[in-house]
């Protein structure tokens, strides 16, 4: 599967064969076909796998008590910086999720579902902390999109070229990034 995921971030999903990977993987295509029964199968695979590590680090920051609005502020930073670290230990899983690719409608799909997924893991997460009074009551699904796109935002020019000549964000590392996200979360997004 690390070798299909590779194969399809780097050449795309349809300029991947079937025997590009098993190749790469040192392993006949009887093989590959006795684990999945396409391309197609394995690449919704990878996409499932990732969904459920990619929610695991999200869902972590789902509060079970009560605290101040600086433990809130620290447990984001906790989840930013897990989040950042695991984007940057999977580039390639990040790249399909992020910057999408051309396949079929089912993997689209099964993308376009670990994005909304994520979305919605964080506003749980807000919503939870409104629920305990760690947080002003504001709109929690306008609040995780912003999220959500800031964090996607920020994930694809640290990981994947910045857009911006001369800038400093690849040189980040995954606690910096933390850091910078949740500053802007607590004190742009919620306003506090």
């Amino acid at each position: 599967m690390q070798i299909a995921l590779q194969q399809f971030a780097k050449y795309g999903y349809h300029r991947t064969k079937i025997s590009d990977i098993v190749r790469e993987a040192g392993v006949s295509q009887g093989t590959f076909y006795w684990y999945f029964k396409s391309k197609e199968a394995i690449a919704l695979e990878i996409i499932k796998k990732g969904q459920e590590q990619l929610l695991k680090v999200v869902l972590q920051g789902y509060r079970q008590s009560a605290g101040s609005v600086q433990d809130a502020v620290k447990a984001s930073e906790k989840l930013f910086e897990d989040l950042f670290t695991f984007a940057e230990q999977n580039k390639y899983l990040m790249k399909l999720i992020l910057k999408g690719i051309e396949t079929e409608d089912s993997v689209q799909e099964a993308i376009l579902e670990t994005r909304i997924n994520i979305e919605e893991a964080f506003q749980k997460n807000i919503k939870r902390a409104i629920e305990l009074n760690m947080l002003p009551a504001k709109d929690p699904a306008l609040q995780s999109a912003f999220l959500m796109s800031l964090v996607e935002g920020i994930m694809a020019r640290w990981l994947f070229e910045p857009l911006v000549k001369d800038s400093t964000i690849k040189k980040k590392t995954a606690k910096e990034l933390a850091a910078e996200t949740v500053r802007f979360e607590f004190f742009g997004l919620l306003g506090i």
